[in-house]
Parts: C-alpha cells; structure tokens; sequence
C-alpha cells in the first residue's frame, strides 16, 4: 500500500513534442518533491517491464491531478500505458557515451565502437536535445575524417532494420536537397521499374521545406506502407514510393535531422552519413544521387559540390554501396508547382508527355534514370538517357506509375486550392536570379505542406523577359489568413526573382 503512494496515473495531454519525449508533473506532486526533480530533469519512468526517458516539465496548477502525470505524443506511443496501469520514476542513468562526445569536442577522432555507443543511445531516446546538439556540433567543428564519417555511417545503419529485397541489385536515387519543386523520384522510379529494375524507394516528409517527396506522393496514392505492404508492392510492380517514416529503417537519423534544423547546422560527414545509412537500411545496392548547386542551393558551388561526391562515392564503397553522383544546376526551382499537389500535377504532366509538361523536370529525370540504367548495367556508358527518354515518351513509365500507385492503395487526384492570388512583376526586365530558399517560405507560408493544395505556381525562369505587372508567380492557400501571411512575408522580400537588365545581373528589385 505503502508503495502506492509514489505511483501516479498516465494522462494523455495531446501535446506535439515531435520526437523528444516529454512528461509532464505538478511542481507540488509528491513524486516531484521527494524526488528532488527540476523543470528539465532527464527521468526514468517506468511501467510494468517497460521504461522510457524523457524530459521534465514542471507545470504549476490545476490541470493535472496531485496523482496524474502527463505524456507527450511521443512519450505517449514509447512507453503504450495501458488502462489501469501506474507508473513509477527515478533520476536517468548517466549516459556513458557522452564522454565519447567530450572528447570529440576536444580534437580526439572517434573509433567504430563509439560510434555504436552514441547512435545507440541516441536512438533508446538516452541523449537530450542539449547532448543532441552537442554531438552535431562536436563533429561538424571539429570535422569527421573518412574513417568517422564510415563509422557513423555503419552505425547509424546497424541501430535499425536493414531490409533485404534478395536479389543481386537493388537501386535508388536521392537528392541532397535545398531545391523548391525538384520531385523527380516518382519519374525515375517509374522509369526504372517499367525497365525491369527493382526500385523500392522510402523517402521522407517536409520539415522545414514546402513538400516532401512522400507529401506529394500521398497526393497520388497511399504511402504509409509497411514493410509487408513495401514487399508485396515490389514484387508485384518491382518498385515503390512509401514514406520512410512507416517503417524503422536508420532511426538515428530522423533525431539528429530534426536538432540539425533546428540549430542549422548540416555537416559534410553528417550528410553523407544521413544519406547514405537510408539507402543501405533500406537495401539498395547502387545509388544515383543528385547534387543540386547554385548560391541558395544547399551545395553552393562545383568545388563543394566536387568534395561532396567524392566522399559519397568513397563511403559508398566502404559500405558496400556503388555509388554515382550527378551534379546538377540548383540556381533555380525545377518545375513550376512548389507544395505537394502542385509538384504531383507536374509529375503527371510529365508521365503523360502532355505538351505543356515543365521541360526541366522532365530532363532532370531522364539524366537520373539514365544514370540508374548506366550504373546498374542495364545499357552501355552514354546510353542510359536515350532509353529513359523512350521508356518516358513510349508511355510505359506512365503504365507502370498507375499500377504501382493501384499497388498501393489507389490512385487519387491532386487537390485544389480554394484560392489562389498571382503576385505580379512591379517592373517590367529580365529574370536575373530566383531565390530558392525565400520561394520555398512563401510556399510554406501559404500552407504547404500541411495542406496539401496549398503553394505556389512559378511562371517565370531565369533569362526570361517579363513586363510590368505580368505575373511571377500564384500563391495558392486554403484559408485567407494563411494567404495573408505569405502576401506579408513577400511585402519585406521583394527581391525573390530579381528582375534587371540582360547586361546587370547584380539588379535586385522585383
């Protein structure tokens, strides 16, 4: 009985802590009291054989129970209390391979083994935000050389599920990112699927741009696919578009990106460890990847771009991975639609070859699966982009992307947006520059990608003359006050296409 009294019940609170565990007690509960707990405090609850860590927040009123705590979402789905259960607590256990992280911090490279340590405790939810950062920040000031940046890799790829596909060649795509619009995954897997190749591709939601490539997809077709699902689709089609989300496949990596964004730090050797544990997790055996570059590109010039794709070839090859990157222009958004259904309908544009269809988009493509085909053997060195022109303009990547969305739930229909403002050139030149990074925030503004139909529509491309009040570009919103804001935001960034003369490409008014 006696017991009992340092037990409190699990209470839902409904709160959206994103992946960081969070509790919540009454500053005046007797836990929290005799227990010496601090706002902030790492502490060890526990229920039955099952335990989480997670942060401390005091709170101070009546919206608890004297003998209640509170769960965050994440917290909540972790620990899974079950009705009538009671939990109890205790301070966290210290976390050993912080003194790994330490001594990064002071010069010292870390070897395979700590690796292992940090990624796994970072995983069991062990590391707080703070630590989080710390280790971020540890390895991009200091640097990680080849050896760390293999380690971190494999040990970002052992902490989770590797699937296995069992067949000799399994390929996939990725693009380092930073371009507004660049939804070239479902071509190329359609491409690649329809030629034979197997292409189970996982990709990922938007965090802090205006879609991701499975928010666009989800315009098309279901994609929270579980692995059982991803198998079925695959051997059935021989490829897929499922959000990696769904399934545990490098789980180090969506906690480290999620404090990477927030502190705004994206390391070399944490990147290519990023990328490179998904594909491997997931199972591919060869990877083509796409290396944006331009000044608001997340690569911003060749010799970043160079150094980059050496050290993703070279850990590729250590891990197992043949690897070939692809160097790309990232001085402007590809396509026209920024925010899911937008990217969805010029996806569809170009799997039906009509007219209008964004040309950049579809040439984009065709050199990623031409690469795929190349890299995987399936044509001669030169030759892979003729056949993914044909494979495109043929319709057989159209055929193929409608029976893999069928495969995976159905195929949809792109929303609508309920309203739409065109923002017009104030003065009448050429396009000199487009800013991807403001472009992108204004879409998101509007409301990509939470609501789906919401964005922007791109008329213009650099080099193109337009005259005074001739649009730029149409928002798209679902509600007025999302519209209102971007309008505002723009009000104070008018340079995001730089319109000037042909012969001043310094020009900087809209």
């Amino acid at each position: 009985m006696g017991e009992q009294r340092y037990l409190l019940k699990p209470r839902r609170l409904g709160v959206d802590t994103h992946q960081e565990l969070v509790v919540y007690m009454r500053g005046d509960c007797h836990v929290c009291r005799s227990e010496g707990f601090n706002a902030h405090s790492r502490i060890q609850v526990n229920v039955n054989e099952r335990s989480i860590l997670a942060t401390l927040n005091v709170i101070h009123g009546d919206w608890l129970a004297p003998d209640e705590f509170g769960l965050s979402e994440s917290a909540w789905h972790a620990l899974n209390p079950q009705d009538g259960e009671r939990a109890s607590f205790a301070h966290a256990p210290t976390v050993e391979s912080m003194s790994a992280v330490r001594a990064k911090i002071y010069g010292n490279p870390l070897r395979d083994a700590q690796f292992d340590a940090i990624v796994s405790d970072v995983c069991k939810g062990f590391y707080t935000d703070v630590e989080l950062a710390t280790f971020l920040t540890a390895c991009a000031s200091r640097g990680l050389d080849h050896g760390e940046t293999v380690g971190l890799t494999r040990a970002m790829i052992n902490a989770g599920e590797r699937l296995d596909w069992r067949r000799e060649m399994v390929v996939d795509k990725h693009c380092v990112g930073g371009l507004p619009g660049n939804r070239t995954t479902p071509l190329v897997v359609a491409m690649a699927a329809a030629e034979g190749l197997v292409m189970p591709k996982t990709s990922s939601r938007a965090i802090t741009s205006p879609a991701g490539t499975a928010d666009t997809m989800e315009t098309l077709a279901p994609v929270a696919l579980s692995i059982a699902d991803m198998r079925r689709v695959v051997e059935q089609e021989g490829g897929c578009i499922a959000w990696g989300g769904a399934v545990s496949l490098s789980p180090a990596d969506d906690i480290l990106i999620r404090i990477e964004r927030a502190i705004d730090l994206d390391s070399e050797g944490q990147l290519v460890a990023s990328v490179l544990s998904k594909k491997a997790a997931a199972g591919a055996t060869h990877v083509v990847l796409d290396v944006p570059v331009g000044p608001t590109a997340k690569v911003r010039s060749e010799t970043d771009a160079r150094r980059l794709a050496a050290l993703l070839c070279d850990t590729g090859k250590a891990i197992g991975l043949a690897v070939r990157a692809v160097v790309t222009d990232g001085m402007q958004p590809v396509g026209r639609g920024i925010g899911p259904a937008l990217e969805a309908r010029d996806v569809l544009a170009v799997l039906q070859n009509e007219d209008d269809a964004p040309a950049d988009l579809r040439e984009r493509s065709i050199a990623l699966a031409g690469a795929i085909f190349e890299l995987g053997g399936l044509v001669a060195e030169g030759s892979g982009t003729a056949l993914a022109a044909q494979t495109l303009s043929s319709g057989r990547a159209w055929r193929k992307f409608q029976a893999i969305c069928e495969a995976q739930g159905g195929m949809r229909t792109p929303p609508l947006a309920v309203l739409t403002q065109p923002v017009p050139a104030t003065r009448e030149g050429i396009v000199t520059a487009i800013d991807n990074r403001v472009l992108a925030r204004i879409a998101k503004l509007a409301g990509a990608p939470a609501a789906p139909a919401s964005g922007l529509d791109l008329h213009v491309r650099l080099g193109d003359r337009v005259e005074r009040g001739q649009p730029l570009f149409t928002l798209h919103a679902e509600t007025t006050g999302e519209l209102a804001y971007a309008l505002e935001y723009l009000e104070t960034h008018t340079d995001v296409i730089r319109i000037g003369e042909q012969s001043d490409r310094s020009s900087a008014s809209q």
